[in-house]
């Protein structure tokens, strides 16, 4: 064990003793509850921040530092795959004209969702090729984004191992020889390697280069074989993935299955309510088929291919239905003969057919059930339940999940489900271009918290039996961080409240306040600063609260878009620069908001003080944590205002 990981650990270890510490006196003893309404949500935050906490130390707890890769195989066939929908073209060719200039052998592809003759010419001219949709992807079918594309190219390609880009990732020509050796290892399904941005100036005033999460995030989960797909800069073993796919085809269709055969007896139970005492062909059909399922279910649960079970279920459902059609036939001879009777004997009498039979016999034939119709829909409905081709699909199988707006984090977590090991390779071996406003910025953003909660709501990790217990966690520590938004609309409130009106939410600030929290605080600080060691790490804490209504609306729409199945309000992220139209202010109207009641909590609250209407200690905490909140909430100004990289021309001609 290194060191730097000896001192993590013990930082770590005291960082969960000081803050579990505080956070029970907290809730034992200093609650106020006169002021529940805040007191109580304040506490909530405190506990989501101290689990928050303790997350990150166990990722911190087994951090990884490879090191030096293997030598690549020397015979690897290779696809890279560039996903591109409605970039320019020749931001797209920019990326291709790298990504063949790859030094290792391999074939270059452009997977082009937009289906553009122009981008196809140009690339083809440059021995470049280029997939789009098959037939099968019609226009009443789901496409899946990003994630469709890449399971139409992964039908149509055939190598061994696949490198991943964004179409504004340009890769260096070492990047297959640098992550291809970690393939020796016959288990390892992902190499993923950072995503660095050429076009963000030092002070990064948009948080895009997320120094914490591609470095000891990615590292401590890397320890713990929960390393993220994070969508681009990624090697894929293609055996992993197709064998997710079919997995994941064969476990969907048999749970389909099994749910639609639970669902037919109660189906059967409600057709034989409505079936009269004479239907007696229609019950033995109902009875045969309740028959038929109970025997599908006994074959699968002795696990016989499913594919022959539900052929020979469907079989057996046509045989029902010729039963129900030769009696309904037999019921339509006998009516028409005695049709034929009536009118023979009304012939005989001297009347005119059916004019002159009696009302009583009408009646009595317009009654009766012509055809056990309910039973016959019944049987139909069993049939189509079990139905495996999923015809709503362009592909059956779908390697990469599509559960999700963004592909990557669930497509890992099922790879790790069924065993495999995934690495994080610590090297920036690709430069891509990061949003250049707040408001392209904001899109991306949202999309990937938008994502990242469909998953949590569709496949929540602790859920997930195939996963290690340390695997679950890990990847529900990032799903965690998103609900952060929350928690900072009370940390917002809880010092404007004291300053502006006098509301205390804890029982006083007393020395066991300050005993309990500052200690927490100073050492959970300086976990950050020795696991960062040197990189920056303050423009994330900032985005983390400063983006809080962000978070907010990823959680709310996710949500009603996974379980109240409405539309997901997203959009890919730009790749160019939009014209300039000035700062977006009406886009981080929460946060002025936030920031104006900051300020003039802090005005009212030393007016307070001054006619003593405030203590000291509870006046200074509270304007502390007002000006440490404002100091979070610049980056808004700077974001709102910043018009887009402006390189240094002199630096750029040293570099070249």
């Amino acid at each position: 064990m290194s060191r730097r990981l000896l001192l993590i650990r013990v930082i770590v270890v005291l960082t969960a003793v000081l803050g579990v510490n505080y956070v029970l006196w907290r809730w034992l003893f200093s609650v106020h509850w006169s002021a529940w309404w805040i007191a109580v949500p304040l506490v909530v935050a405190e506990t989501y921040s101290l689990i928050d906490s303790l997350l990150f130390g166990m990722t911190m707890w087994r951090l990884k530092e490879r090191g030096e890769p293997p030598a690549p195989p020397e015979d690897a066939t290779v696809d890279v795959f560039i996903t591109t929908y409605n970039e320019p073209i020749e931001l797209v060719m920019r990326t291709a004209r790298a990504a063949q200039a790859i030094s290792y052998p391999h074939t270059t592809w452009i997977l082009d969702d937009g289906n553009r003759d122009d981008l196809r010419a140009v690339a083809e001219a440059e021995g470049i090729g280029v997939i789009n949709r098959s037939g099968d992807w019609t226009p009443d079918r789901p496409r899946h984004a990003k994630a469709g594309n890449l399971n139409n190219a992964l039908l149509a390609t055939e190598g061994e191992f696949l490198l991943i880009l964004d179409a504004d990732q340009v890769p260096k020509p070492e990047i297959l020889d640098r992550t291809l050796g970690w393939f020796r290892d016959d288990q390892m399904a992902l190499v993923q390697t950072p995503q660095w941005f050429e076009n963000v100036p030092d002070d990064d005033p948009l948080g895009s280069q997320a120094p914490l999460f591609y470095g000891p995030i990615q590292q401590g989960k890397d320890g713990w074989n929960a390393a993220f797909f994070c969508g681009s800069n990624a090697v894929i073993r293609r055996e992993a993935l197709m064998m997710l796919g079919v997995t994941r085809y064969a476990g969907e269709v048999e749970i389909g299955v099994h749910r639609a055969l639970r669902t037919a007896k109660r189906v059967l139970a409600r057709a034989r309510k409505e079936l009269g005492p004479d239907d007696e062909t229609a019950r033995r059909a109902l009875d045969l088929v309740g028959y038929e399922i109970g025997r599908a279910r006994r074959e699968i649960a002795r696990g016989i291919a499913l594919a022959d079970v539900t052929y020979r279920f469907q079989r057996r459902m046509d045989d029902v239905r010729r039963t129900l059609v030769d009696a309904d036939l037999q019921a339509l001879q006998a009516d028409l003969a005695e049709i034929a009777a009536m009118e023979q004997q009304a012939d005989a009498q001297g009347g005119t057919g059916l004019a002159t039979i009696d009302e009583t016999t009408l009646e009595h034939m317009a009654s009766r059930d012509w055809s056990p119709l309910g039973a016959v829909e019944t049987v139909s409905a069993l049939v189509s339940a079990v139905d495996v081709d999923r015809g709503e699909e362009a592909q059956p199988v779908m390697p990469l999940a599509t559960i999700s707006v963004t592909e990557d984090m669930a497509t890992c977590m099922r790879l790790h489900g069924l065993g495999w090991r995934t690495a994080y390779h610590d090297e920036v071996l690709a430069h891509g271009l990061a949003p250049e406003d707040l408001p392209t910025m904001l899109t991306q953003r949202l999309r990937w918290a938008q994502g990242t909660m469909q998953v949590l709501f569709r496949e929540n990790p602790l859920a997930q039996r195939r996963l290690r217990w340390s695997q679950r966690l890990m990847y529900f520590a990032t799903m965690w961080s998103y609900l952060s938004g929350f928690a900072a609309l009370v940390y917002l409130a809880a010092p404007i409240l004291y300053l502006a009106v006098g509301v205390l939410p804890v029982q006083a600030y007393g020395p066991d306040f300050f005993i309990r929290l500052v200690p927490f605080l100073i050492v959970n600080q300086l976990l950050f600063v020795v696991v960062a060691a040197g990189r920056p790490t303050w423009r994330g804490q900032q985005y983390s609260l400063a983006l809080f209504p962000t978070w907010i609306k990823a959680f709310t729409s996710a949500f009603g878009n996974v379980f109240l199945r409405r539309d997901l309000d997203f959009a890919v992220t730009p790749k160019t620069r939009p014209a300039s139209t000035g700062p977006a202010w009406h886009l981080v109207r929460p946060q002025l908001w936030a920031m104006g009641a900051l300020a003039g909590a802090a005005v009212i609250g030393a007016v307070r003080y001054a006619v003593g209407q405030a203590t000291l200690v509870g006046w200074s905490l509270n304007t502390l944590w007002v000006i440490f909140d404002l100091a979070i909430f610049s980056i808004i100004i700077r974001a709102a205002r910043y018009r887009g990289f402006e390189p240094d021309l002199e630096e750029d001609h040293d570099r070249l």
